[in-house]
């Protein structure tokens, strides 16, 4: 009896693990990726160079009235890429939003900055797959990146507020950042912090932080899988499920937003590991939604993702 469901349950895990690989290689498909394109000194520092002088402003002249940092999701990203025009995968999502804010806005109101980080999940199904950074690895650097960029431009522009976004790996990046933020242990004090946009995040619970759009089922699929770590370790080596977390949003709770289509895996997984079994038709059909959030009608009613996050954000600066 006992076999049968360890059995059960390991299928079950597969079953998850599966989907959520499928719905971010659909994201992938087609995308070819080259590599990005040498940095300067000012993007790999972040800001211009500085003249130390005797009478130096307290405020340099290129600090902005607001910093939005992004953070793109999985396979989007490259160390090397460009923060302030990043070329390492043109179809990254999160451009979808960036670019029209730098369309809109002169650098000197609203800098925006997307974090050049590895954005690796190794899967050691294929030979590509086991050549690639770990999960824990490359979300370890995206956090470290966040966390650096937004600290040197508090310390260095003490005027500056501050937007953070990101989708699938890089939502649970700005969600562990916001978390820490909120609850006073971040890189920033949370009075600075004008919001956090978190589409497709693997940590999402219902009723913690801001959801704008549809109700939802399930929950992060860090959650979901966290108590079967062991199984997940054997399909994805250094992929550790975090669960939920501990400060939910503390002290920005109010402005924290989780955006998520219903039934895709990496942020609405189902509540019961059993569960997958029996919704594994309809998730496999859904699943698809990790990578429409560009264009999916049924994540923010009358809206997209992409279109509500650039109107919150373009809304919260016109109106400072």
């Amino acid at each position: 009896m006992r076999r049968s469901r360890n059995a059960f349950v390991l299928a079950a895990v597969l079953v998850v693990l599966a989907l959520i690989g499928l719905g971010i290689y659909q994201w992938r498909a087609g995308v070819s990726q080259g590599p990005g394109s040498g940095t300067s000194t000012e993007a790999q520092t972040g800001a211009p160079e500085q003249e130390t002088e005797p009478n130096t402003p307290a405020e340099p002249a290129w600090c902005p009235a607001v910093e939005v940092v992004s953070v793109p999701g999985t396979w989007e990203s490259a160390p090397d890429d460009d923060p302030f025009n990043p070329q390492a995968n043109p179809a990254s999502y999160m451009l979808s939003i960036t670019k029209p804010l730098q369309e809109r806005y002169d650098i000197g109101q609203v800098r925006v900055f997307t974090v050049p980080y590895t954005a690796q999940f190794r899967n050691i199904q294929t030979e590509r797959g086991r050549a690639e950074m770990t999960y824990d690895d490359s979300r370890a650097e995206g956090t470290a990146k966040l966390a650096g960029e937004l600290k040197f431009v508090a310390q260095t522009c003490p005027r500056t507020q501050f937007i953070i976004a990101g989708f699938s790996q890089g939502a649970v990046i700005v969600g562990d950042v916001a978390d820490r933020i909120g609850t006073r242990n971040g890189p920033i004090e949370p009075e600075r912090l004008l919001g956090a946009v978190m589409i497709a995040d693997g940590r999402r619970e219902n009723g913690v932080g801001v959801n704008p759009g549809v109700e939802l089922a399930g929950q992060g699929a860090e959650i979901t899988m966290q108590p079967f770590q062991r199984v997940v370790d054997v399909a994805t080596p250094g992929a550790t499920m975090t669960g939920p977390r501990p400060g939910k949003f503390g002290e920005v709770a109010d402005r924290a937003y989780e955006l998520c289509a219903p039934n895709d895996t990496v942020c609405d997984a189902p509540l019961a590991i059993g569960n997958a079994i029996n919704r594994a038709g309809d998730l496999l059909l859904a699943n698809g939604n990790h990578s429409l959030y560009a264009t999916n009608p049924d994540v923010i009613p009358g809206s997209t993702a992409s279109a509500w996050a650039l109107e919150w954000m373009t809304n919260r600066i016109d109106n400072l």
